[in-house]
């Protein structure tokens, strides 16, 4: 009984600390504690502006340019690869060495596009799609939230 008071003792840390992952390690025995995340909260109110102007009548919505439409149909083939951490982000496998990936970048499935250290363990992030890296959205050695998106991929034509 004395490793289910173990584990209690942990899930009463992570819940007075905020923590969403927690691992402890001894000699005859090792925990790992991981925190489903909850869906992301609706914005404050559960309504944005465009919704309260329908909704009054007041204001039909604009008509966008056609260089926008198009912009935003090109966007919406695009796929993109989200971080399955927290950690920093890390573009290539060390210091001065080449980004895994970059813009105009051919990635397959299993291509490495970076390196996410989260507890002082590198984990090696892969596209899970095959195409071209049109946008990078994160910065070298930033500090990056679980399910953010890192890279936006145009797919390969199948």
């Amino acid at each position: 009984m004395e490793v289910v008071e173990k584990v209690r003792q942990l899930i009463e840390i992570m819940a007075d600390s905020g923590l969403v992952e927690l691992e402890v390690e001894e000699a005859d025995l090792r925990i790992k504690i991981t925190k489903q995340h909850p869906q992301p909260a609706p914005p404050p109110f559960g309504f944005n502006i465009a919704q309260l102007q329908a909704a009054s009548g007041q204001l039909a919505a604009p008509q966008e340019p056609a260089a926008v439409q198009q912009e935003a149909a090109g966007r919406e083939r695009l796929v993109e690869i989200t971080s399955p951490m927290v950690g920093t982000f890390y573009r290539s496998p060390s210091p001065g060495a080449e980004p895994y990936a970059s813009v105009g970048s051919q990635v397959e499935a299993d291509s490495v596009v970076c390196i996410i250290e989260a507890m002082k363990v590198m984990n090696e992030i892969k596209a899970e799609v095959s195409g071209r890296i049109v946008e990078i959205l994160v910065e070298d050695v930033e500090p990056i939230e679980y399910g953010q998106v890192l890279f936006l991929v145009e797919p390969a034509e199948a």
